[in-house]
């Protein structure tokens, strides 16, 4: 006689981390689900309110500096590693993480104006208004060992005619260029300047080295303008004279051409150094000067620091931002910076505060279950289908602002459609041709040098 037995694993039939609870078998078939549509939208509508609901971005904040935090700088091989300096010459090195002081570097008598770490997040430089620039070393772990009073030495010091205003880090050597009155261009091992670049500067502004093009470094001046440059020719390679100044720049880690800019006029402009007779795309928001800006690691979004006091996150080739972060005791932001995951900002400002933000205001911290990870993939991908939905649409866009920042907010836009209209009616009423149309996104370009 034979006997067939019926078997089956009950991993097959439960879910997971239980053993009591069934799982659910779906058939998707469309001819079950008539209503599929108007349940989804509802599932959509209902995340994007919670996501508001649950819009908390400020994580906490690093106190120890005495005066106006001036500059940031993140250590490439250290995640929870931070380097910040004040407007009183102090210099300190955080553990994010702990949210405390490592080290202590003095030495500088006035305000630090620039930061940089090398690749190898070994060395430090660091320069300032006393005319002197700084080499350090930063130790190469330091979780659990320093309580904040441990104070270190510089490897070397640097001396200069002028105040330097900028320093940036080469991405392979031991090689970093300063701005001040000219560009210099310094070795670790020599004292004096191994090149100098001038073309018609007063003061250099900022300085960025290109993550991709390593020899390539791009600079903005008092005069308005920024300027390309290459260490392997003498001479500097293209310059462009903008109606306001430039305050920063930074060059986007995936697309080596192109590079963002922070602007005195309150936008951010994008441009492909190839072509640099037009901005590829012009970011606004903003209702007072862009001090600082910094891309994410993955290229696809930027932050910028404003002296309206807040900090706003916009997408690489997008005109409006898609997050602002403010709290009522921040002051102007004079720095801001990107993780080395992307996943969490920095900024400093005139409060003396180091700030730390989510890079997404309503991720939700901490380990998921594989259930949350499926619910938040879920939901996303429900909100990514019916986001041209009007009241969708609507709600994920709305963006709570400060009342000095909304209202002048609309005194800006009132002002832009007034010149707009002047500009059409005058176009309208004059000989045709007599006054061409200058697109946006050449209209603040004065002139191109080569």
């Amino acid at each position: 006689m034979k006997v067939k037995l019926i078997t089956r694993s009950e991993d097959d039939f439960t879910r997971e981390r239980s053993q009591d609870l069934q799982k659910v078998f779906r058939n998707l078939d469309p001819s079950l689900h008539p209503q599929e549509r108007a349940h989804e939208y509802v599932r959509a509508l209902n995340a994007v309110k919670l996501e508001k609901v649950f819009a908390k971005p400020f994580i906490g904040a690093l106190s120890g500096h005495m005066d106006g935090v001036s500059c940031l700088a993140k250590n490439p091989r250290h995640l929870n590693s931070l380097v910040s300096a004040s407007l009183d010459g102090d210099i300190r090195l955080w553990d994010v993480a702990y949210k405390r002081t490592v080290r202590q570097f003095p030495g500088h008598k006035g305000a630090v104006r620039g930061l940089a770490v090398s690749r190898d997040g070994e060395h430090l430089v660091s320069c300032g208004d006393d005319c002197v620039v700084r080499l350090w070393q930063i130790p190469g772990s330091f979780v659990g060992e320093a309580t904040g009073e441990d104070v270190d030495v510089p490897l070397a010091t640097y001396q200069g005619k002028n105040a330097f205003r900028t320093v940036d880090h080469h991405w392979n050597s031991s090689i970093f260029v300063t701005g001040g009155s000219q560009v210099d261009v310094w070795d670790h091992n020599r004292s004096e300047p191994t090149n100098s670049f001038t073309w018609g500067a007063d003061s250099i502004v900022s300085v960025r080295f290109n993550p991709s093009e390593t020899d390539v470094f791009a600079t903005t001046a008092s005069d308005r303008s920024i300027a390309l440059y290459d260490l392997r020719m003498g001479t500097p390679l293209r310059k462009l004279i903008m109606q306001t100044r430039t305050n920063m720049v930074s060059w986007n880690p995936r697309e080596a051409f192109n590079f963002t800019s922070a602007n005195e006029d309150g936008n951010c402009y994008s441009y492909d150094m190839r072509k640099l007779n037009r901005a590829t795309c012009i970011h606004m928001d903003h209702v007072s000067a862009v001090m600082d800006v910094d891309f994410s690691p993955t290229g696809r979004e930027f932050v910028t620091g404003s002296y309206d006091r807040t900090i706003r996150i916009f997408p690489y080739n997008g005109g409006h931002s898609k997050e602002v972060y403010h709290t009522k005791r921040m002051q102007r932001v004079f720095a801001v910076k990107f993780s080395g995951d992307g996943s969490y900002l920095m900024s400093g400002s005139d409060d003396t505060n180091i700030r730390l933000w989510k890079g997404k205001a309503s991720e939700q911290l901490g380990v998921l279950l594989p259930r949350e990870k499926q619910k938040h993939a879920y939901l996303s991908a429900v909100k990514e289908r019916y986001k041209h939905l009007p009241e969708i649409s609507r709600i994920d866009r709305y963006r709570h602002l400060p009342k000095p920042v909304y209202k002048a907010t609309k005194v800006r836009h009132a002002s832009d459609d007034a010149e707009r209209k002047r500009a059409s009616r005058k176009r309208a009423h004059s000989a045709p041709g007599s006054i061409p149309h200058t697109p946006a996104r050449k209209k603040r370009i004065v002139a191109e040098l080569e």
